[in-house]
């Protein structure tokens, strides 16, 4: 069984035993307090930021706080406006609530690219949030890249019958998939829709969706998809989605370089923290799908091959036409993705 976000998961990165020891020593500044935006409740994906704002607050004693506002602030897709106006000084956002927006960094949500594992992952969100066009394409939203949520690789929860064990059992399907994966599904005949992650249980318990995806394990623990449904793919990984969390820029110039020093070495155990949760849930999920006796779905090489084959490079190959066209770099942003990963690729 190719559960590769287990795997993903379960990675533990050593620079976090350099990060923990500088924390023994505090960070001395004014008083500053921010708001970031989020959505849903506390789980495996927010775990990143949330190290990172107990990290700020513990090495300045207090006097730099960040309170996250699960759903306190706006709804998911307004959260990128809010920190616009200055209203948040960070946002988690997901690019493909709202892809209109900033169409280069939509390359991240292409279904297919070979993200083996949540390290591989790392090393290209952070290489691509460098990229001087998507530097410059986030800067039109007050927006500074700061950290990925490294969202593991997507599987569907799903209620319809008969599951669809083949590629073709899951033509006229209606499906919860966004972004690239929803292109993805398209291609095998799948009909998809994008709805935020909070009104997918909803949706599936009545039916108005067949199947849903969500970055596997945690997210479907998290909005409980698997109370309500009968079957999980288990290997299909189409790919994931870019949700990282933005910095206000004015919010970010404003503070002293010793805070500004101390976001970028929080990030660190952010990453760590992050994988740590992600293989936890795993752990936690799994079991739970199965007491709740859903079927897995286990896709053979044949199966997975002709769904990349269908919903891969020929969804790449369209979405660099299409963002060319609006002027982006896509040729050269997909190149960068795809360079990177095979560079920061487990030897074998």
């Amino acid at each position: 069984m190719r559960m590769r976000a287990m795997i993903a998961a379960l990675i533990v990165t050593p620079a976090f035993a350099l990060a923990g020891t500088a924390a023994a020593q505090t960070v001395d500044g004014p008083k500053v307090t921010w708001k970031a935006g989020a959505w849903g409740k506390p789980r495996a994906a927010s775990k990143g930021f949330d190290t990172v704002a107990k990290y700020v607050k513990e090495k300045t004693k207090g006097n730099f706080t960040i309170t996250v506002g699960y759903g306190t602030y706006g709804d998911p897709k307004e959260l990128l406006d809010l920190l616009s106006v200055g209203a948040l000084e960070a946002t988690n956002m997901c690019s493909s609530y709202h892809p209109e927006k900033h169409p280069g960094y939509t390359a991240l949500d292409l279904p297919f690219l070979p993200f083996p594992n949540g390290d591989v992952q790392e090393k290209v969100h952070e290489k691509f949030h460098q990229h001087p066009y998507i530097l410059q394409e986030m800067a039109k939203w007050k927006a500074k890249p700061y950290m990925s949520t490294l969202l593991p690789q997507y599987e569907f929860v799903g209620r319809s019958s008969p599951p669809p064990k083949t590629v073709e059992g899951w033509k006229g399907l209606r499906v919860r998939a966004i972004g690239g994966i929803g292109a993805a599904m398209a291609k095998v005949g799948a009909i998809p829709t994008s709805v935020p992650a909070p009104e997918v249980y909803t949706m599936l318990e009545r039916g108005a969706v067949d199947a849903a995806s969500f970055p596997s394990t945690y997210a479907h623990g998290s909005y409980r998809t698997y109370e309500v449904g009968k079957w999980f793919t288990s290997n299909l990984s189409p790919g994931t989605q870019a949700c990282p969390v933005m910095l206000n820029i004015d919010a970010w110039n404003k503070l002293p370089k010793q805070y500004q020093d101390l976001l970028m070495e929080a990030k660190g155990p952010g990453y760590v923290e992050q994988k740590k949760a992600y293989g936890e849930a795993d752990e936690k999920y799994l079991a739970e799908f199965k007491r709740k006796k859903l079927e897995f779905i286990t896709y053979s090489e044949a199966d997975l091959k002709k769904f990349e084959e269908i919903g891969g490079k020929p969804v790449w190959d369209e979405w660099v036409a299409e963002k060319s066209k609006q002027g982006v770099p896509a040729a050269e942003l997909l190149k960068l993705i795809l360079d990177t990963a095979k560079a920061a690729a487990p030897k074998s």
